[in-house]
C-alpha cells in the first residue's frame, strides 16, 4: 500500500488533476485499490483534495469475459467452417455447440459465411470471405481495459446480447492540496508524557480525532434459541404460581426413574435399546429402604386396591444407574419429599434435559428437553387437569385444544394433547398428560384423598416452529451455525 500511495501522489504531482479511474488505468491497478490509497492519503489533511462523484460505465458480464478471452460466437462458427468444400449445417451446429445459434445468425449477417440450400446433400455452409476481424472480442477488451471510447450503437448491441452491463462507479477527482508533498510523514496518534517532557511534540504531526467514527463492537455472549424459548415457558410457570424443581441429576437410578413411578421392570422402555445405562458406577443403593420395600410389594403383590403386576421384583434392577429418560423422576422425588415433610398443596415445574436411545433423524436426538408441570392437591379430578392445561396453553397463545385418551404406565387416566396448527391446517400433538396412579402416590405416604395431575411437552418442537428450523440437528449439536444463534431475535410468545 505504501508504494501505491507514492505512485498516486506522483501522478497528482505530475498531472495536477486526474480521476481515480485514470490513475487505475495508468498504474494498471484495480480501481478499489486506488480508492484505498486515496483514503489513506486523505488521513493527512491538506496533502490532496478529492471530490467524490458518480460515473456510469460498462463492465463485462461472465459471458462477455469469456468472449473477450476466447473470441465471439460468430468467430467460432466461421473458424469451424472448412476453407474448402464447406460443411453440412447440422454438422456445423454439433461442432460449435452452444455458440451455434447466435454465432450462425451473426456470421450470416456479417457476410462471413453463406448457406447453400440447393446442395444435393442438404444445406451446406461455406466461407464467404478469406479472413475476418473479430470486432466483438476487440470491443469487449477495450471496455474491459477502459482505454478508449466505444461507439454508442455498438455498446447498445453488446447490451442486447447481454455481454456488458451498465454500472455506476464512484470515483475521486484528485488535485493537489495546499500542503501537497510527494511523501507522507507518519502521524502520531498519541501524545505521550515523554514527548511533552522533551518538547518533541512541537515538531510532530498528529492525526486528527474522528469523533464520528464508530467504535469496535465488543464481543458478547448470545442466548441460544432454546434458552430464549425456555425463559418464556419458565416465566409462564412462575406467573401461574409454580415452584421450579431441582433438576441437576442427569444420572438417575432405575428406582426413581421407573420403579417409583409404578413402571414394571420388564417394560420395553427399560431395555438398553431405549435407555442409556451407566457402566461406572453401574449401580446405586441410596434410595429409602422402607419406601423401596413398599414399592416392591406393590409391584409384585399389589396393594392399595391394586393387583400389581404379579412378578418377582428385583432390587438389582432398581439399583441400575442410567441417564434419566424423563424429568418425571424428579417429580417422583419431590412428591416423596412432600409426603415426608407433611403434605401441603403444591405446584411444581421443571425444564431440563432427558436422554433416550433414539435413532437420530431430522426431528429426533438422543438428548432433548422436557417441560413438565405437576399439581398436587386434594380431590383433584380430570376436569381440573384439563382446566390447568387450558390455562397453561392459553398463556402460550394456543386456544384450540383437543384431548385424546392414551396409555402411560404411571398415569390413569392419560391424555394426549392436540392443538390446531393454523399453518399446517391440521391438528398436531403438542403434549401428554395424566393423573398419577394411586400405586405411585400411596406408597410415598401421601394422604389417600390427594391427587396429582401432570402434563409435559418438549422444548425443541416449539423452538423449531418459533424460529422456522426444519432439522433439529441445525438447532442442537456440533453443526449448529453460530451466526444463527447471533442473528435470531429474542423470543416473544403470544401469551396473555
Amino acid at each position: 500500500m505504501a508504494t501505491l500511495v507514492k505512485d498516486v501522489l506522483a501522478l497528482v504531482g505530475e498531472k495536477n488533476e486526474l480521476t481515480s479511474a485514470e490513475a487505475a488505468r495508468i498504474l494498471s491497478q484495480d480501481h478499489q485499490k486506488i480508492v484505498g490509497a486515496v483514503k489513506s492519503i486523505l488521513c493527512f489533511p491538506g496533502i490532496i483534495e478529492a471530490d467524490l462523484k458518480a460515473e456510469k460505465s460498462f463492465e463485462l458480464t461472465a459471458e462477455g469475459k469469456q468472449i473477450a478471452q476466447d473470441g465471439s460466437h460468430e468467430a467460432a462458427v466461421y473458424n469451424a467452417v472448412p476453407i474448402d468444400g464447406g460443411i453440412k449445417q447440422p454438422d456445423l451446429m454439433k461442432l460449435v455447440g452452444a455458440s451455434g445459434k447466435v454465432g450462425f445468425s451473426k456470421a450470416m449477417s456479417n457476410g462471413w459465411i453463406t448457406l447453400d440450400k440447393s446442395h444435393p446433400e442438404g444445406p451446406r455452409i461455406s466461407r464467404k470471405v478469406d479472413k475476418i476481424q473479430d470486432e466483438v472480442k476487440s470491443i469487449l477488451n477495450t471496455i474491459h481495459q477502459g482505454s478508449a471510447q466505444v461507439d454508442t450503437s455498438k455498446l447498445n448491441d453488446l447490451k442486447k446480447r447481454k455481454l456488458i452491463q451498465e454500472v455506476q462507479v464512484k470515483i475521486y477527482v484528485l488535485r493537489k492540496g495546499p500542503d501537497f508533498k510527494l511523501e507522507l510523514e507518519k502521524q502520531e496518534t498519541d501524545l505521550t508524557a515523554e514527548m511533552i517532557a522533551s518538547g518533541e511534540w512541537e515538531t510532530k504531526s498528529f492525526k486528527e480525532y474522528n469523533f464520528d467514527a464508530m467504535g469496535i463492537q465488543p464481543d458478547r455472549g448470545h442466548l441460544h434459541p432454546l434458552l430464549k424459548v425456555r425463559a418464556e415457558f419458565r416465566q409462564i410457570f412462575l406467573e401461574m404460581g409454580f415452584t421450579e424443581m431441582p433438576t441437576n441429576r442427569f444420572v438417575e437410578s432405575s428406582f426413581w426413574n421407573f420403579d417409583a413411578l409404578f413402571q414394571p421392570q420388564q417394560h420395553p422402555a427399560r431395555d438398553a435399546h431405549d435407555t442409556f445405562f451407566i457402566s461406572d458406577p453401574a449401580t446405586c443403593t441410596n434410595f429409602p429402604e422402607d419406601y423401596a420395600e413398599i414399592v416392591r410389594k406393590t409391584h409384585s403383590k399389589g396393594g392399595y386396591e391394586s393387583l400389581g403386576y404379579n412378578y418377582d421384583w428385583q432390587y438389582s434392577e432398581a439399583e441400575k444407574n442410567l441417564l434419566r429418560t424423563h424429568t418425571t423422576a424428579v417429580s417422583a422425588r419431590m412428591l416423596y419429599k412432600l409426603a415426608k415433610d407433611g403434605f401441603k398443596p403444591s405446584k411444581f415445574f421443571s425444564i431440563d434435559r432427558v436422554f433416550r436411545n433414539e435413532t437420530l433423524d431430522a426431528t429426533h436426538l438422543a438428548e432433548f428437553h422436557q417441560i413438565e408441570g405437576v399439581v398436587a392437591d386434594r380431590k383433584l379430578t380430570l376436569g381440573n387437569l384439563m382446566g390447568v392445561i387450558k390455562a397453561f396453553f392459553d398463556k402460550l397463545g394456543i386456544k384450540k385444544l383437543r384431548f385424546k385418551p392414551a396409555y402411560n404406565p404411571y398415569t390413569e387416566p392419560s391424555m394426549e394433547i392436540f392443538s390446531y396448527h393454523e399453518g399446517l391446517q391440521k391438528w398436531v400433538e403438542v403434549g401428554n398428560s395424566g393423573m398419577f396412579r394411586p400405586e405411585m402416590l400411596l406408597p410415598m405416604g401421601l394422604p389417600p384423598d390427594v391427587k396429582v395431575i401432570a402434563w409435559g411437552l418438549s422444548l425443541e418442537r416449539p423452538t423449531m416452529i418459533k424460529y422456522g428450523i426444519d432439522n433439529i440437528r441445525d438447532l442442537v449439536g456440533h453443526k449448529v451455525d453460530l451466526q444463527m444463534v447471533y442473528n435470531n431475535p429474542i423470543c416473544r410468545l403470544d401469551k396473555e
